[in-house]
């Protein structure tokens, strides 16, 4: 069988109320001058220091071509280039950390993140902004093509491979735009592409499926579409990726602006309305979960309610059902690096 028509899964042990204890009295012990608590890598993913972040994204580049916003960094010997394409109300400057040149960038932390990984592999990054809310599959379709080739040809990389992500709504956007593209190799994260109202190409590129099975009408709809691709003669994987129950650090670990006293606090909140579970599972997703209500009513300072959307990120992607991810991103890059051409 050809190993890229296997499936991976995203596991992830469950921690026990004992462990998560036990965690956040490693923590106090290091804010009081102990030694510091012991790191727990999460499944796939690729640990970067606070250094190798701040110098791999100090100086992204901004531009606005055709109506619309988009960002970009190339790293030394870039190997390929990689698109993205947010979700439904995203922007390209949510995938950078505010900086000198971007002032007004959000650096939310799995977009952030997924281009930390991408510089890390070699891979130049863009990340183009949608004209509306979400995107379109009309004119947006040339807009961005267009985009993309004026930056490859600006920045001398037209001999390196392309390829795309996108998730949600740039899910469906890089489906369609595959179609037409050179691409060699996508990722449609939680997004089950537009295949069935699309004639898929003979030369449609290998893609991958990164999907959170909770959302069971979507699997269904992703296997479905797995097996069309399949006749057609297109390379196919999936990456499931579950649910992850919460812990004193895992906020701290996934946003490092954040101090870890702040980290533990809100687990313990959480924890106290009930809305975890005694294993640190979300009982509701995070967007239905009056978490942001609970930190007002704790009066929490300004500074820690600047980051309620990098917060909510998190929360949704712990409950796992609808969310961009970066726990998978050596399952990503690797889909990539094997469909070079």
């Amino acid at each position: 069988m050809d190993p890229f028509y296997g499936l991976q899964r995203c596991r992830v042990t469950a921690v026990s109320s004992f462990s998560a204890i036990l965690m956040a009295a490693l923590l106090i012990l290091y804010r009081t001058g102990g030694k510091s608590s012991p790191q727990f890598d999460l499944p796939n993913q690729p640990r970067i220091s606070h250094h190798t972040a701040v110098h791999l994204q100090r100086l992204p580049s901004l531009g606005f071509m055709n109506g619309t916003d988009f960002m970009w960094q190339v790293p030394e010997s870039p190997k390929a280039v990689l698109l993205l394409a947010h979700g439904c109300n995203g922007k390209a400057s949510n995938f950078w950390d505010a900086s000198s040149s971007c002032p007004n960038c959000v650096g939310l932390p799995e977009e952030r993140l997924l281009v930390l990984h991408a510089l890390e592999r070699k891979f130049a990054v863009i990340a183009i902004s949608s004209l509306g809310k979400c995107w379109s599959f009309g004119k947006e379709k040339e807009n961005v093509k267009w985009i993309l080739q004026w930056w490859i040809d600006e920045n001398k990389l037209q001999n390196l491979p392309i390829v795309a992500l996108g998730a949600s709504s740039g899910g469906y956007f890089i489906s369609a735009l595959a179609a037409e593209a050179r691409f060699s190799s996508i990722a449609l994260m939680i997004s089950e592409g537009v295949f069935d109202s699309m004639d898929i190409p003979k030369n449609y590129p290998p893609t991958l499926f990164v999907h959170m099975p909770k959302d069971r009408r979507r699997m269904e709809l992703i296997q479905k579409n797995m097996q069309n691709l399949r006749m057609k003669g297109v390379r196919v994987k999936e990456v499931r990726c579950m649910e992850l129950p919460l812990t004193p650090h895992f906020l701290w670990d996934r946003m490092p602006w954040l101090d870890q006293s702040f980290s533990v606090q809100l687990f313990e909140l959480l924890r106290e309305r009930g809305f975890i579970d005694e294993k640190g599972y979300m009982r509701r997703d995070g967007r239905a979960t009056p978490w942001k209500e609970a930190l007002k009513e704790k009066h929490f300072s300004y500074e820690k309610n600047r980051w309620v959307d990098h917060i909510q990120e998190e929360l949704n992607l712990a409950y796992g059902y609808h969310e961009m991810t970066t726990l998978q991103s050596g399952d990503i890059f690797s889909w990539f690096e094997s469909h070079m051409r």
